[in-house]
């Protein structure tokens, strides 16, 4: 549809007023509506499971880094208290050795006298969150329950022996991710190629 040209004539004695030209009314049509709006349905059906797996990583990348960071926060303690620093799966001391499951949280101890569990007036150092739904974090044998830091910043179990192994972060259909402590105490971060179960 066109609309019609019904400019004012210019005053008498100014120059001509630049006009834009009479045509089509401006905007869009119902076809042209449609399929923009079909396009971006086609796109974003692309991008939403791309952007959900993006969000699942950087979870998991987040979680092995907040455990990560507390064993390094628990062997420097270690040192600098010239004390043992248990960090262990729970929320709670009496939690210590008894959940396995430190998707549930942690939390790292001062354990001065080499006690299987925290004694009742230990020291907390820190205490972690648990990790959002669907999130497992899983250790292997020697790091299942605990990691103890001696007064050297070694990782040593309670009863003296070498303390070193892997935690497993995954959530279902994504890429797991692995948390590795050396026998140096030290830990570090490991892409993989698993997939999680």
């Amino acid at each position: 549809m066109t609309r019609p040209c019904a400019w004012p004539p210019a005053p008498i004695g100014t120059a001509p007023i630049a006009r834009t030209p009479c045509g089509r009314w401006a905007g869009f049509t119902v076809v042209e509506l449609l399929l923009a709006v079909t396009l971006a349905g086609v796109v974003a059906a692309f991008a939403v499971p791309s952007w959900r797996a993006l969000l699942v990583a950087a979870e998991l990348r987040e979680r092995a880094e907040a455990l990560a960071a507390a064993l390094a926060t628990a062997r420097s303690e270690a040192i600098k208290r010239s004390a043992r620093v248990d960090v262990c799966a729970g929320v709670d001391p009496a939690d210590c050795l008894t959940s396995p499951a430190w998707e549930a949280g942690w939390l790292a101890v001062v354990n001065a006298g080499i006690a299987d569990a925290p004694s009742p007036g230990a020291s907390i150092l820190a205490r972690e969150r648990a990790a959002r739904a669907g999130i497992t974090i899983r250790g292997n044998g020697p790091v299942a329950q605990y990691v103890s830091y001696t007064s050297l910043g070694h990782a040593r179990r309670h009863d003296g022996a070498l303390q070193m192994g892997t935690f497993t972060i995954c959530r279902s259909g994504a890429v797991a991710l692995k948390v590795v402590l050396a026998n140096s105490g030290r830990t570090r971060i490991d892409a993989t190629q698993e997939l999680c179960p």
